[in-house]
């Protein structure tokens, strides 16, 4: 009985609430289209390599592990040190706001539920934000 309390007390988690892996895979993909299609994103897009593919993954694993799925970047790669990663690529304002837009874009895209968007973006900006190391 206990055992059934517990899990009834566990709130999903957002990967869970979002629809799992093939949502997220889905909300990955959409964002790398984005970011390859608009114009608007061409500051961002010229960060990533060609083809995107090793970037979709390394997202999509990252992804996973934050929202409280599988640790799968961890399990390849150990812990994501985000910052320092990102510190050979010159990010101020406009690079974290075009990765935020298209971010917020790729999830109204594929039908995530408002209240996880607002969620989502909360914590997306707080990372966005600590990972400018450009002024601007």
């Amino acid at each position: 009985m206990s055992n059934e309390v517990e899990s009834e007390s566990q709130q999903p988690t957002p990967y869970e609430q979002i629809g799992g892996e093939e949502k997220l895979r889905e909300l990955v993909d959409r964002f790398y289209d984005l970011m390859d299609l608009e114009p608007e994103f061409a500051g961002i897009r010229a960060m990533h390599p060609t083809p995107l593919d090793s970037s979709r993954d390394k997202l999509f694993w990252f992804l996973s592990g934050w929202m409280g799925g599988p640790s799968l970047y961890i399990e390849r790669f150990g812990h994501p040190r985000l910052r320092a990663r990102h510190l050979p690529f010159a990010i101020a304002s406009d690079e974290r706001d075009q990765w935020l837009r298209c971010m917020a874009w790729a999830m109204l895209d594929v039908g995530v539920e408002e209240a996880m968007q607002q969620r989502l973006m909360e914590s997306f900006y707080q990372t966005a934000d600590w990972m400018r190391n450009t002024p601007g």
